[in-house]
């Protein structure tokens, strides 16, 4: 029996993410609520922001003219705080203003409270030499009228709900969360707390990937169904995915996708749609299968990741994440790589793509995790990165490798 052809990861990306399409399902959300959302709509400004020209700081505002004719030493003013608006600027005169408070008609000079003294006569001695317009935050400077702050297809952050409230918006279109069905397989697998250590049945091992899938699809925005374990029989794995198919977007698996005769992921699939399975030209993360269902006029999509813990953490990041996102109408879905200094050798090139998991130091290079073992979940708590090492590639220290922080996968 021949092997099958590896796939590489770049041509499976761009198979499924041309087969991932977004809901077009929107909703309206409160801006509190938006975090982690995708928006639906390009948002312009009706205001300018600041609407007024406004202090940067404690301190005083003046006519720089009346600076230099004063040589430093003006009159006191008014008293200017945030959320009044102040009368104009008497002649000669320095008004104390404090941070966010509008500039008063004349002033065009703002100078920090530290370099200010008040003398016995009342009198308000600048000391210091300012700029013409410095401390000052003029209209508009952040946002113009009718300015685009933020695009369609856009994951929002806190900063990006902060700029959205900024301009006044207290609701925000976004597409729907995707539906998610999360199911792990195999008879071997016991969830936490079911058994305790000592009682655990010989070849049984605790279902570790359900837990991370679950919190990665989380931190995405998705809507999680957890189904549990599949049991290795073919007729109850096909009515649980039919069940998951009615309600859901994608149906999500970790096991069950090689060709064993304990693997019914694959038939069950093919009886209700059509399956592609790859074998990657990656390591770890070799067996990956994608599919669709289509059960009573209704579709979902399937991803069946590998059963090894690395494995199905790191094809989670490089296929199922950008899917995932895409799915979700997110335009932007790559993950970004940083050229840094490796100081570890990996002197034994594979054939295929590895994805290894380093470590930052305190040195600005990386650190390589002992056992790069596709079981070795250890390794993935370790780490806060990958090195993205191509095919046949030795690593000497010193050498600049390509690095993807976890920070950009796991927001």
């Amino acid at each position: 029996m021949n092997k099958p052809e590896l796939l590489s990861l770049d041509l499976a990306l761009e198979k499924i993410l041309l087969l991932s399409k977004t809901t077009h399902e929107v909703e309206t959300v409160s801006t509190f609520d938006a975090d982690r959302r995708v928006l639906a709509e390009d948002v312009h400004s009706e205001i300018q922001v600041p609407g007024f020209d406004n202090s940067a700081m404690d301190g005083y505002a003046f006519r720089y003219a009346d600076f230099l004719q004063h040589q430093g030493m003006l009159q006191a003013g008014q008293r200017i705080p945030a959320g009044h608006f102040p009368e104009p600027l008497v002649d000669g005169h320095a008004d104390r203003i404090f941070t966010g408070a509008p500039v008063p008609q004349g002033a065009d000079t703002v100078v920090m409270q530290e370099e200010c003294e008040v003398q016995a006569d009342g009198r308000v001695h600048v000391r210091s030499q300012p700029k013409l317009g410095q401390c000052i935050r003029y209209k508009g400077e952040d946002i113009a009228l009718h300015a685009r702050i933020l695009s369609k297809g856009e994951l929002l952050n806190p900063a990006a709900v902060g700029l959205a409230a900024s301009i006044g918006r207290a609701s925000l279109t976004v597409f729907k969360r995707p539906k998610v069905a999360l199911f792990s397989t195999g008879d071997e697998l016991v969830m936490p707390g079911d058994r305790a250590p000592a009682d655990m049945p010989p070849g049984s091992i605790y279902n570790s990937n359900r837990f991370f899938l679950k919190a990665l699809l989380y931190r995405m925005g998705c809507v999680v169904s957890d189904l549990g374990i599949l049991p290795d029989d073919l007729q109850q794995t096909r009515t649980a995915f039919a069940d998951a198919c009615q309600n859901h977007d994608l149906i999500l698996t970790s096991g069950g996708v090689s060709v064993g005769e304990e693997d019914h992921v694959k038939p069950a699939i093919q009886s209700l749609g059509e399956l592609q399975l790859w074998s990657l030209a990656i390591k770890p993360g070799k067996p990956f299968a994608y599919g669709q269902l289509n059960v009573n006029q209704k579709r979902a999509h399937f991803i069946g990741l590998p059963g090894n813990p690395v494995s199905s953490f790191v094809t989670f990041l490089l296929l199922a994440r950008p899917f995932i996102l895409n799915l979700q109408g997110v335009q932007q879905t790559g993950l970004g790589t940083y050229a840094l200094r490796a100081d570890f050798a990996w002197p034994k090139a594979d054939k295929r793509r590895e994805f290894l998991r380093v470590k930052r130091n305190t040195a600005g290079g990386l650190d390589l995790f002992e056992n790069q073992g596709s079981g070795v979940l250890t390794s993935a708590v370790w780490a806060d990165g990958l090195v993205d090492n191509p095919p046949g590639n030795t690593i000497a220290p010193g050498d600049t490798v390509s690095f993807i922080p976890f920070f950009e996968c796991m927001p």
